[in-house]
């Protein structure tokens, strides 16, 4: 009985993560189409202009990630130390705290 009940669970977060996914798709795709409409509408343009405008416009590449200050990047680096040694709990906490502090 645990056991199905560990793979319904498993099923379900499955379920939640993949829609998580497809809805951040869609609301990319979704923001862009508003920005590229916005940015056609602020040029006024209209017609043929416009469709070549809103292809190009919604073909090009995301804008690249900003990149992470120093702080950030201290961060990231301390967490995957923590996780290569397996840490948890109060040594985690412990570990994080000194190596933030560079200590």
């Amino acid at each position: 009985m645990i056991g199905h009940r560990r793979a319904l669970v498993y099923v379900a977060a499955c379920v939640i993560a993949a829609f998580a996914v497809s809805l951040h798709a869609e609301n990319s795709q979704q923001d862009k189409m508003t920005s590229c409409n916005a940015d056609a509408k602020a040029k006024n343009l209209s017609g043929d202009d416009r469709k070549a405008f809103m292809k190009t416009c919604l073909s090009a590449a995301p804008a690249p990630a900003a990149p992470m200050n120093s702080q950030q990047q201290k961060m990231k680096d301390c967490n995957a130390s923590a996780k290569t040694q397996a840490l948890s709990g109060d040594a985690r906490k412990q570990f994080m705290s000194n190596c933030l502090k560079g200590s």
